[in-house]
């Protein structure tokens, strides 16, 4: 069913699925290309918008899957407007596709860790877009005191 040129709903858990596959392979297979300068003796200035230099070169990286981009994909490509719905399960309405949208979000999730652990994605942006946060603990204990007597030189416990 079409409203307003897009679809008003995601037909099964099943298409769901298949739509997020289809989004991992476009994303994968179409890398950001970062332009960096080989080593030489020309410097280009920034914001420099000319042709490219001979001596500049571009190297594809790979692209990151985020629930936004899945979201923006699905709106791009006419399937479904808003696909909030979904993974927040409104209303109990969506109760069927829980388990497909927890498999989603944890693809992106081992996606995103995965990347960042390798240094494919920054490490810092990978651990605050998923909540994943080093620790560290400061212990205080409350220290023994022992006096020793001048006298007897007994040891008493305080």
């Amino acid at each position: 069913m079409r409203h307003g040129g897009k679809q008003k709903y995601i037909e099964s858990p099943e298409i769901m699925w298949e739509h997020f596959l289809l989004y991992k392979i476009e994303v994968k297979a179409n890398p950001i290309n970062i332009i960096e300068q080989k080593k030489g003796n020309i410097v280009i200035p920034k914001g420099f918008t000319g042709d490219l230099p001979d001596n500049l070169v571009k190297i594809p990286a790979q692209r990151p899957l985020t629930m936004d981009g899945f979201a923006n994909w699905l709106s791009d490509n006419d399937i479904i407007v808003d696909v909030s719905d979904y993974f927040e399960n409104k209303d109990s309405r969506y109760s069927n596709y829980i388990h497909i949208c927890s498999r989603i979000k944890k693809n992106i999730r081992q996606d995103q860790i995965e990347g960042g652990m390798v240094g494919i994605y920054n490490p810092s942006i990978t651990q605050r877009l998923n909540a994943l946060v080093d620790k560290s603990e400061t212990v205080v204990t409350k220290k023994k005191v022992f006096k020793i007597g001048y006298k007897t030189g007994e040891e008493t416990n305080e």
